[in-house]
């Protein structure tokens, strides 16, 4: 018998909420599911969303004798927000967090409740994000560039998809989830690496599964909002697109995609763009960098496939429909040399990435040339 000691490591695996409901009207249906929870919560989320989802949310608490309050994230998920949350979490002697918007709201909900340790709801209002579903929550600063994730100890103990509230967002707000859950392919593949761990083969497996349902539905759901396609696509970009992550961790998280978003959060005029519509963008970018640098022939028909699909759905291709028509040198720069800072998930790709190399993959995705407004790779 060996007398080597042994050692296992606990590596925790956060897939799913505990609960979710799902269905045309489905909030009108959590009445009991959210009194379970909490008899005080704090609903957290902005100004027009609180006030948007005030009807749906006033009639349960009514119901089920709930004392709610609200309280506005502005203004951003950042560690001020925060900080002002938790005064309001102790001044209502809040039980429950139930946060309601897009991905920020969510993440500044879902961090709270985690910080508190108290349960949370979350009510997604678009598909823009997985945010609804995952047990991560990004910071950025109050002006909203992005600072640095935080890993939670659980999903959400309750998700709530409402197909009616989600039918109200706009149209845009879905075409940018769809560019932030395609990534998941685009990353997962790369960040694995050879990996032969069951979950994260699972997870790469999931994540083909999404881009191909997104690449059949997208174009016919965006043109019928509340079809049968439509429904597929925003289980998809919502719920699905979260599955991914629990499975696989930060094996099948991100790679350059969400990088070039994290940079470009730094140049002001960019946080008119979507969280989804500079993912999307940097996917392309992510190809670029392996044609350009590795010579990788098969990412150049990868990214001539996306350039049509983005054509047919409305998803930015370049800097110019980023709104970045204007943007200086030196706040590129500023953003690539964010995007390769020593613990940017870009350098889960298989080869190192350079701010300038970064620069001239952003400034040409839509073109076939290596030498574009002055940056040479």
């Amino acid at each position: 018998m060996s007398n080597r000691a042994t050692t296992t490591q606990l590596i925790p695996l956060l897939v799913a909420p505990s609960q979710v409901l799902r269905g045309e009207n489905a909030l009108s249906d959590a009445a009991d599911a959210i009194a379970r929870l909490g008899k005080r919560p704090l609903i957290v989320g902005g100004d027009r969303t609180l006030a948007a989802t005030q009807f749906h949310l006033q009639p349960i608490f009514k119901q089920q004798k709930l004392s709610a309050a609200q309280a506005n994230y502005s203004p951003d998920c950042s560690e001020t927000s925060l900080a002002s949350l938790r005064e309001a979490v102790k001044n209502h002697q809040a039980d429950l967090i139930i946060g309601v918007g897009g991905g920020k709201a969510l993440d500044t909900a879902k961090l709270l409740a985690h910080q508190c340790q108290l349960p949370i709801v979350t009510i997604p209002t678009s598909g823009a994000t997985c945010a609804a579903w995952t047990a991560l929550s990004n910071i950025y600063s109050n002006e909203g560039a992005f600072q640095y994730d935080v890993g939670l100890n659980r999903c959400p103990d309750l998700l709530i998809l409402d197909y009616e509230l989600i039918k109200t967002a706009s149209p845009r707000t879905l075409v940018a989830g769809i560019g932030d859950a395609i990534a998941k392919w685009y990353e997962a593949s790369v960040s694995s690496g050879a990996s032969t761990a069951t979950l994260t083969i699972a997870a790469v497996q999931q994540a083909r599964v999404l881009r191909d349902i997104l690449f059949q539905k997208s174009a016919a759901a965006l043109q019928t909002p509340g079809s049968e396609a439509w429904r597929d696509v925003v289980d998809a970009t919502v719920l699905l697109a979260g599955v991914i992550g629990g499975l696989g961790g930060a094996n099948c998280r991100t790679v350059a995609a969400h990088a070039v978003h994290n940079g470009l959060t730094h140049i002001l005029a960019a946080h008119d763009a979507l969280h989804g519509e500079k993912v999307g963008y940097g996917i392309l970018v992510q190809l670029r960098l392996e044609e350009m640098v590795q010579g990788n022939q098969l990412a150049v028909s990868t990214r001539q496939q996306l350039l049509k699909f983005y054509d047919e759905i409305g998803l930015p291709k370049t800097l110019e429909d980023l709104g970045l028509k204007n943007v200086t040198l030196a706040e590129l720069r500023h953003a690539a040399e964010v995007s390769c800072r020593p613990n940017s998930d870009i350098h889960r790709l298989p080869f190192p990435v350079l701010p300038e190399q970064l620069m001239a993959a952003m400034v040409s995705t839509a073109y076939e040339c290596s030498e574009v407004a002055g940056v040479r790779v």
